[in-house]
C-alpha cells in the first residue's frame, strides 16, 4: 500500500510573514535549526525562503538583510502537495521540479506541514547515506 504524504511530512511548519526582514527570518531559521521558512501572507502560503536564497539573492547582491523583506527574495508560488497524496507523487514532483522541499496544504489552503527530500529518502531508502545524514541530530 502506498504511504501518504501526511505519514512522512514534518508538521507545524515554521512560517514568517512576507514583510519580515531577511535578518529576522535568518534568526528564525537559526533558532529553529532549519534551512528554510515558509513565507505567508495573512496565513496563506506565498513562497519559500531558504538560507541559500538569503546568500545568493540578497547578500551577494549587496542587499541589506535588515531592510530587505523575505518577499523580495523568496521563491514565490511554490509547488505543493496535499496530505493524502501518495509519497510517490511527492517524489515525482521533487524530481520534476528539482526541489528539496514541498509545502503540504489541505484543499482549503491550510498549511499543515513540509515534506523534504530527506523525509522521502528515509521513507524510500532508510539504509542510504542521505537517510543517515538526514536522521542524524544537527551539530550545534
Amino acid at each position: 500500500m502506498t504511504r501518504r504524504v501526511h505519514e512522512v511530512m514534518t508538521g507545524n511548519p515554521v512560517t514568517v510573514e512576507k514583510l519580515t526582514s531577511l535578518a529576522e527570518a535568518a534568526r528564525v531559521m537559526r533558532d529553529a535549526d532549519i534551512g528554510d521558512v515558509l513565507v505567508v501572507d495573512e496565513g496563506r502560503l506565498h513562497g519559500i525562503l531558504t538560507d541559500r536564497d538569503i546568500v545568493i539573492r540578497a547578500i551577494a547582491e549587496n542587499r541589506d538583510p535588515a531592510d530587505t523583506t523575505v518577499h523580495a527574495v523568496c521563491s514565490a508560488e511554490p509547488v505543493t502537495v496535499r496530505p493524502d497524496d501518495g509519497v510517490d507523487q511527492a517524489v515525482a514532483l521533487i524530481r520534476r521540479h528539482a526541489l528539496r522541499r514541498l509545502p503540504v496544504q489541505t484543499e482549503d489552503g491550510e498549511l499543515i506541514g513540509v515534506v523534504t527530500l530527506g523525509d522521502l529518502t528515509i521513507e524510500q531508502d532508510p539504509g542510504s547515506a542521505l537517510a543517515a545524514v538526514t536522521a542524524a541530530e544537527p551539530d550545534t
